[in-house]
């Protein structure tokens, strides 16, 4: 699965926009997105997938210096583009960020990540529910009829 398609935005069912917008702010003002970075960067260099890349990575590279002759003359910055341009189209890349996203981040969406989403976007809403309460009475599309926020319409 590639990176670039791991978001697919025509799941959900259709919510106001602005409602998601203020729900996505709420959500970077409590810092949960960053909190959600930074634990995943602390375990990202422990794992098999990160390791694999970074070798297969430097020995792409080490080969690619090998059949360069150093000399005063060497443009330094034209040889690191090469380098980047190669690394990027032999696509190792995007396949070891797939890895890496496998190990670090799919174990933490379930048990770590969505908890704390759910919890966040029901006080969230929870807050609008009261503001709501002056005015006309309805059931707004995220809960259920017992009055609880209701997950599965984000799944």
């Amino acid at each position: 699965m590639s990176v670039r398609n791991r978001s697919t935005p025509g799941t959900l069912p259709p919510f106001p926009r602005q409602l998601v917008s203020m729900i996505v702010s709420h959500l970077k003002s409590q810092g949960l997105f960053d909190q959600f970075r930074r634990d995943c960067l602390a375990d990202v260099d422990t794992k098999p997938a990160y390791q694999n890349l970074r070798q297969r990575v430097d020995n792409f590279v080490s080969n690619h210096l090998a059949t360069h002759t150093w000399s005063p003359h060497l443009n330094k910055n034209q040889l690191r583009n090469n380098i980047r341009q190669q690394v990027l189209k032999s696509g190792m890349l995007e396949s070891g960020i797939d890895r890496i996203i496998s190990q670090v981040v799919d174990p933490k969406i379930n048990h770590t990540f969505r908890p704390q989403v759910e919890k966040a976007v029901h006080e969230f809403l929870a807050t609008l529910n009261h503001k709501e309460e002056a005015g006309p009475s309805t059931t707004p599309r995220w809960q259920s009829d017992s009055g609880h926020f209701d997950s599965s319409v984000f799944i």
